[in-house]
């Protein structure tokens, strides 16, 4: 195996620290936060399907068993790698806003600000027109057999499992407050118990649609309908034209190389430039000499995060309605500039934002590759926990409350505008460096950049394989700013300790807390044609290789 595949002596395996090893195969691999959602995509592998077809029947999947945070009510981002080519490509699904929500209009409803659930947050979900174009271009299996695992599961019900649980539970008060939520998430008024029966036949009958009529189903058809007299029933002010006129977006992901590795990210209205920024600020410290078990190390991880965070807040949106400084945000001597101002002995709680332009909530995360090596990147969400609350009339499926994403305040570039899509946090990353290539992405609203930052960095500065990136203690800040970090406790106390000593604010969390993200990746080796998978352990999911021949039915 290739040494950036990360290899280990006898003794490091004796005494590993990460709980589980890598999936490797010939064959494709599949892993999702969820095994049902894992083994269907690798069983569409097995039946001559693409990386694509495979993260769509997976993610079709999550839907059904991760209901909270996933499902065709929400938008998607992708990153697809060519093998044969090296090309990538990206795919922003993201929906944009009604035509008649208004920044005018919500005041005259009394809003000071963007409320955070409801009817006025709900977007034009782009994720069926998200699979549509990914599947016309890269998919290899009839349209209808993608969504056959997820109908099934839909129809027939399945096991809830752990996590998944705890957020169902978390998320009773606002199911309850919606009566078709409660009526489909709450049987007897309560959340599903670890290992009951969940069925949807009224998602099931959604998918049924999809399946047999494409996405004109869904933004023109039958669905389209029922999604139009739920918001009309509700006051909101969604028409036939705001859903039939959405389009996704073909983009190109943008980049910065970190210590011999390229890493790639979609651009805005996603937060993938605020992790290249905090990658370029770790590049200008020898981290690789501090090792992980470094104060020295945590102190610039937390402070390039505070950086980065800083501008994305400022500068973020869509480049549709707003100039964003992308390529002074991810330079070299932009981060040399932020990197400048980084002390080592006392944490910075105030940062302001810098100036880029002279330099140039709950979600799914999938990543898939296939026996040829093709990978896809891919992550989906319905923003906050059964996102808006709201669902639709007799088709079962939570609408997506991603517009609370934006601003009521006309200085910033995230304000609320017609057909403009929102500030978006789910991010889908790809690196590679000779003949490795690695898709990757970790979960979790804001945690997502400084994530990804935290991996990539495992990877490159401390030599772990993805399984053990997955896996290392993380920290996160989910505010708009200040010293204030959770951080998991098995961070050497010590180590936590020296950090307060220099000023930042922790909160010391569990082992694997769910506020640290669940992330997914896969590996390709393009010299041996090896493929790698790893899973997270503070998700429900597994890491799926496809069957081998011997085993399948019916491949083309």
């Amino acid at each position: 195996m290739a040494a950036s595949a990360q290899t280990h002596s006898r003794q490091d395996l004796f005494d590993r620290s990460e709980a589980r090893s890598m999936v490797i195969t010939r064959q494709g691999i599949v892993a999702t936060s969820q095994t049902l959602a894992s083994q269907a995509g690798a069983q569409i592998l097995a039946r001559g399907g693409s990386a694509v077809d495979a993260a769509i029947a997976a993610d079709a999947v999550l839907g059904i068993v991760e209901p909270m945070n996933s499902g065709i009510g929400g938008d998607l981002f992708a990153i697809y790698w060519n093998s044969k080519t090296g090309k990538l490509t990206g795919i922003n699904a993201s929906g944009w806003a009604p035509e008649k929500l208004t920044p005018a209009f919500l005041r005259r409803k009394g809003f000071s600000q963007m409320p955070s659930s409801g009817i006025y947050t709900v977007t034009v979900p782009g994720c069926v027109d998200g699979w549509a174009k990914l599947h016309a271009r890269f998919g290899r299996l009839p349209w209808p057999e993608l969504f056959q695992p997820a109908i099934y599961y839909a129809n027939h019900g399945f096991p809830v499992t752990e996590w998944i649980h705890a957020y169902w539970q978390a998320e009773v008060p606002k199911l309850a407050a919606n009566p078709n939520a409660r009526r489909i998430f709450l049987s007897g008024g309560h959340a599903p118990a670890i290992g009951q029966i969940f069925r949807n036949p009224e998602y099931a009958k959604a998918l049924e649609l999809i399946a047999s009529q494409g996405e004109q189903a869904f933004y023109r058809g039958v669905i389209a309908r029922a999604i139009l007299q739920t918001s009309d029933r509700l006051g909101g002010v969604m028409t036939a034209s705001d859903l039939a006129g959405f389009s996704s977006q073909w983009v190109t992901p943008i980049s910065t190389t970190y210590r011999g590795w390229k890493v790639y990210e979609l651009p805005p209205n996603g937060q993938g430039m605020a992790a290249l920024e905090m990658l370029n600020i770790f590049e200008k410290f020898p981290l690789p000499q501090w090792g992980f078990a470094s104060a020295d190390a945590f102190q610039v991880k937390m402070e390039a995060q505070k950086l980065a965070y800083a501008d994305l807040f400022r500068y973020n949106g869509d480049p549709r309605f707003a100039k964003i400084p992308v390529q002074g945000i991810i330079s070299k001597a932009y981060a040399a500039k932020r990197a400048a101002t980084i002390d080592l002995q006392r944490a910075h709680c105030p940062v302001t934002h810098g100036n880029p332009t002279r330099f140039g909530s709950e979600t799914v995360y999938l990543a898939s590759v296939d026996e040829d090596g093709n990978i896809v990147s891919f992550i989906q969400s319905l923003s906050a926990s059964f996102g808006s609350g709201i669902v639709v009339d007799d088709f079962g499926f939570p609408l997506q409350n991603r517009g609370a994403g934006f601003v009521l305040d006309a200085k910033r570039p995230d304000v609320l505008a017609p057909h403009k899509r929102p500030f978006h946090t789910i991010i889908p990353a790809f690196m590679e460096k000779g003949t490795i290539h690695i898709g990757f992405g970790i979960m979790g609203g804001l945690n997502q950049p400084q994530a990804q930052a935290q991996f990539v960095s495992d990877i490159v500065d401390d030599g772990m394989n993805i399984q053990s990136a997955l896996e290392a203690p993380r920290f996160t800040n989910l505010s708009h700013g200040g010293c204030g970090f959770m951080i998991e406790d098995r961070v050497a106390r010590a180590i936590r300790q020296e950090l307060e000593r220099r000023g930042q604010k922790l909160e010391t969390r569990g082992d694997y807390c769910m506020w640290m993200g669940g992330g997914q990746a896969v590996l390709h080796d393009s010299v041996t044609g090896v493929n790698y998978g790893a899973s997270d352990p503070r998700k429900d999911g597994e890491a799926i290789p496809e069957p081998g021949p011997y085993f399948t039915k019916n491949r083309n």
